[in-house]
């Protein structure tokens, strides 16, 4: 069974940087990567980046493309997101999770059945 829990996030004014972590445990038979999403309040999930278990694809959404970055540590078994040059619209809540599909041409890709890190909030105001 797959778990991933979440650390990182808090409060940061416009400009500055946070990081986020994923840690991952489990077989990673059931899934091709992990995905960063985020909800802001009254809008819908988005998801923003993905990297591959093998780390050789990653896939950043328009939003957040050239501002963050995913990585991974494999002996850590950790995804990290780092976030720099937030901006107030970065406002949001974060998740972690499983994923199916991760590539710069096909985009990110997810099931019913993924596994979900709890969330952790970012908030960026000055």
């Amino acid at each position: 069974q797959v778990q991933l829990v979440q650390s990182g996030g808090g409060l940061v004014q416009p400009g500055g940087s946070l990081r986020l972590s994923c840690a991952a445990s489990g077989s990673k038979l059931y899934y091709s990567g992990i995905g960063w999403f985020r909800q802001a309040p009254e809008k819908e999930r988005e998801g923003i980046s993905c990297i591959t278990n093998s780390g050789t694809s990653t896939y950043y959404s328009s939003s957040v493309k050239g501002r963050f970055t995913i990585s991974r540590d494999d002996v850590a078994n950790t995804v990290y997101l780092q976030m720099n040059n937030l901006k107030p619209e970065d406002t949001a809540v974060y998740y972690c999770a499983t994923v199916q599909i991760c590539s710069d041409s096909s985009g990110l890709g997810y099931g019913p059945t993924e596994t979900w890190g709890l969330g952790t909030r970012v908030t960026v105001s000055s």
